[in-house]
C-alpha cells in the first residue's frame, strides 16, 4: 500500500490552523484546567460572544480557543463545555423584555419588528461562539469532535443539555444531505481514507488489507457520504455485495478466498454493513438518503438488478432476552442465554436440530413484538422499517463469529426494499408503527394455541 498522503493546505489556512495541527500531533500529556486558566478562557469566550474585532482577529481568537480546548485533559474539556453551556445562554431579562414588547405589538404594524427583536433575544451567545469555531480551517471537524466529547459527559452533567441541543441543531443544518457528496470508494482511493474505513467499520471488523480488498472487488461496491469541509472523513458508508440470490450468510460474503462473482450477472444487491463514523453527529440522520442514492447509482450501472436487500445483525436480541428470559421458555428453548452465547451447542447435532426451528421463532417474535417507547426494540430494525423495508427472512447461523453469537446467537435478518411497497411501508410505520414483514416471518412469529 502507498503511504498515506495528507490533503494539501493553502498558506493562509496554515497560519490559522498551525496550532491545531501541532496539538493533534503532540506527545505531551493533556493539561488540567487551573482556576487562572479558566478565568482567561472565560474572558476569551466573552470576546468571541461579542465578536470583537474584524474577521481575521475573530478567526485567530477562535483558533486559540480551539487550541486551548485540544490541549486539555478530559476533566478540563468538560469544564470548558460547562462554562459555555451555563454562562453564555440567553439573557433572561432581555428575553422577558422582548416578549413583553412582542405581546404588546401583536396585531399592530410593529408586530414584525417586535417578533424579530424577540427572536434575537432568545438567540444565545453559545450560537455565536460555535459559529466562530466553524469559520476556522478544520473547524467543522473540531465541532463534531467537541460534540462527541460532550455526549460522553451528558448523562452526569445535565447542565450540558442546552449546549448539546444547540450544537446538534447547528450540525444538522451544516450536514444537511443537500450539502453532502456521495462517493464510491475503491482500492485506488487514497490510503489515508482506506485506513479510516478499517478503523470505522462498526458491523463486521475488517481484519486485514486482504479483507478490505475483498470488500472493494469487482463484485462489491462501497459508498460513503462526505462533507466538503471534511473531504477525507467519511460520515457514513455502506458495503454492498452484488449476487444472484438473497444472501443469508455473512461468512460467505466475507470469505477472501471465495471466487469473484461476475457482477454483470447480478440481479441482487445486498447491503451487508452500514457504519456511522462520527459520534459527534448522533441525531443527525442521513442513512436513509445514502441508501436511496446508492440504489439509484447501482440501477444505473447494473440494469439487471431487481432485488435490494440487507443482511443485517440483530445487535440487541441477547440484551433484550436478559430482560425477558421468559421468552426462551415460550419458544421451548431449554438453554439459558449464557449457554446460547457461548455457542457450544453448535457442536451438538441433537441440540442444533432442536434450536434450528426454535431460535428463528424467537428472533421473529423479537422483531415483530419487542417494543421500546412504542417502537421496535432493535435499533437496526427501527432504521430499516422506518425507511420502508420489510422483514423478509430470518437467517440461521448467518454470523457465527464471537460477536454474532454474543448479540444474536449467530442469527441475522434480511430486510427487503421493494420499490412498489416502500412508500406505503414508510407511511404505515410512521402513523401506526406497523411492521411490514413477509408471510414466512409472520408464520414464524405466531404463538401456538
Amino acid at each position: 500500500m502507498p503511504e498515506p498522503k495528507q490533503p494539501g493546505k493553502s498558506k493562509d489556512s496554515n497560519i490559522v490552523s498551525r496550532g491545531l495541527e501541532r496539538l493533534r500531533a503532540a506527545i505531551a500529556p493533556p493539561a488540567t484546567l487551573t482556576p487562572r486558566r479558566l478565568t482567561q478562557i472565560r474572558q476569551q469566550l466573552q470576546e468571541c460572544a461579542e465578536a470583537l474585532g474584524g474577521e481575521v482577529s475573530t478567526r485567530q481568537r477562535a483558533a486559540r480557543l480551539a487550541e486551548t480546548y485540544l490541549g486539555l485533559d478530559d476533566a478540563g474539556r468538560c469544564e470548558f463545555l460547562r462554562l459555555i453551556a451555563v454562562e453564555f445562554g440567553p439573557d433572561p431579562a432581555a428575553v422577558a423584555s422582548a416578549h413583553a414588547a412582542y405581546q404588546a405589538a401583536v396585531g399592530s404594524d410593529a408586530q414584525w419588528d417586535a417578533e424579530a427583536g424577540l427572536r434575537l433575544a432568545v438567540r444565545s451567545a453559545r450560537i455565536r461562539i460555535l459559529t466562530q469555531f466553524n469559520a476556522i480551517p478544520q473547524g467543522v471537524k473540531f465541532l463534531v469532535d467537541m460534540r462527541a466529547d460532550l455526549l460522553r459527559h451528558l448523562d452526569h452533567e445535565p447542565q450540558l443539555a442546552a449546549l448539546d441541543r444547540e450544537l446538534e441543531a447547528r450540525l444538522g443544518a451544516w450536514f444537511d444531505v443537500g450539502f453532502l457528496e456521495l462517493q464510491r470508494i475503491t482500492w485506488n482511493s487514497p490510503a489515508v481514507l482506506l485506513e479510516k474505513l478499517i478503523r470505522y467499520e462498526a458491523v463486521h471488523e475488517i481484519r486485514s488489507w486482504d479483507d478490505l480488498k475483498n470488500r472493494l472487488d469487482s463484485d462489491r461496491r462501497l459508498y460513503a457520504f462526505f462533507h466538503p469541509r471534511m473531504p477525507l472523513e467519511p460520515l457514513i458508508f455502506v458495503e454492498v455485495a452484488l449476487t444472484d440470490h438473497l444472501a443469508d450468510n455473512v461468512q460467505q460474503l466475507l470469505d477472501v478466498n471465495a471466487p469473484v462473482f461476475d457482477a454483470q450477472r447480478a440481479d441482487a444487491a445486498i447491503f451487508y454493513s452500514i457504519s456511522n463514523t462520527q459520534d459527534g453527529l448522533r441525531g443527525v440522520s442521513f442513512g436513509n438518503f445514502l441508501l436511496k442514492r446508492v440504489v439509484d447509482d447501482l440501477k444505473r450501472d447494473f440494469p439487471r438488478l431487481k432485488t435490494f436487500a440487507t443482511l443485517s445483525p440483530m445487535p440487541t436480541l441477547a440484551s433484550w432476552l436478559r430482560k425477558h428470559p421468559e421468552a426462551l421458555a415460550d419458544c421451548g428453548i431449554a438453554l439459558d442465554i449464557e449457554a446460547l452465547v457461548a455457542g457450544a451447542w453448535q457442536n451438538d447435532k441433537a441440540q442444533q436440530r432442536t434450536l434450528r426451528d426454535r431460535l428463528p421463532r424467537l428472533a421473529a417474535r423479537y422483531l415483530l413484538e419487542a417494543r421500546k417507547d412504542g417502537k421496535p426494540w432493535d435499533p437496526v430494525s427501527r432504521f430499516h422499517l422506518g425507511n420502508g423495508a420489510r422483514i423478509e427472512q430470518i437467517d440461521w447461523l448467518a454470523d457465527t463469529s464471537e460477536k454474532g453469537l454474543r448479540q444474536s446467537f449467530g442469527m441475522m435478518v434480511n430486510y427487503l426494499y421493494d420499490p412498489d411497497e416502500i412508500e406505503d411501508n414508510v407511511e404505515a410505520f410512521a402513523r401506526e408503527t406497523r411492521i411490514a414483514s413477509s408471510a414466512t416471518v409472520r408464520r414464524l412469529g405466531r404463538h401456538e394455541k
